[in-house]
């Protein structure tokens, strides 16, 4: 019989597991104590503005970190993750306030399980941090514009 800790642990990876699923890629918890890359505004205007209008803020794991301090020469490492996190961006008095989160997008670098888009899988998860049905076909088609960056446009904000 197993222990209550042996019980828990074994729980704990099949709910990973189930998360990760065949296709999938779990929401990144805790993303926020991740490095901060850059934050800034889309508004109207901009070409994305309808889909992605409000204030981001990009963060990367560890894995990625290095590509970013070294000016992104080099393509991210296998195990790479940059989260960008997208928020009502709300105007009070003389300031520029988040306002509720609208998503989260996820690259995740993997060069053997994403061949077919540059090596990147593209996951996004709405406010309650369910997954969001989105083409990654569609976001390929978009980073190609930042092919000779590894398909990353953010640049590290010291």
């Amino acid at each position: 019989m197993l222990s209550i800790g042996r019980r828990l642990a074994v729980a704990l990876l099949v709910a990973s597991l189930l998360a990760l699923g065949q296709e999938g890629f779990p929401y990144p918890e805790g993303f926020r104590l991740w490095p901060h890359v850059k934050s800034m505004e889309l508004r109207p205007g901009h070409p994305l503005y309808e889909s992605f209008g409000g204030l981001h803020h990009i963060y990367v794991n560890s894995t990625g970190l290095a590509t970013y301090l070294e000016g992104k020469k080099n393509p991210f490492p296998k195990g790479a993750v940059i989260v960008f996190d997208l928020l009502e961006a709300k105007a009070e008095g003389n300031a520029l306030l988040e306002g509720p989160r609208k998503l989260i997008g996820v690259m995740v670098k993997d060069l053997e399980r994403y061949r077919e888009t540059g090596g990147w899988g593209y996951y996004a998860f709405g406010p309650d941090k369910k997954p969001l049905s989105i083409d990654p076909k569609a976001c390929y088609t978009c980073h190609q514009g930042a092919a000779n960056s590894d398909y990353v446009f953010s640049e590290f904000r010291p």
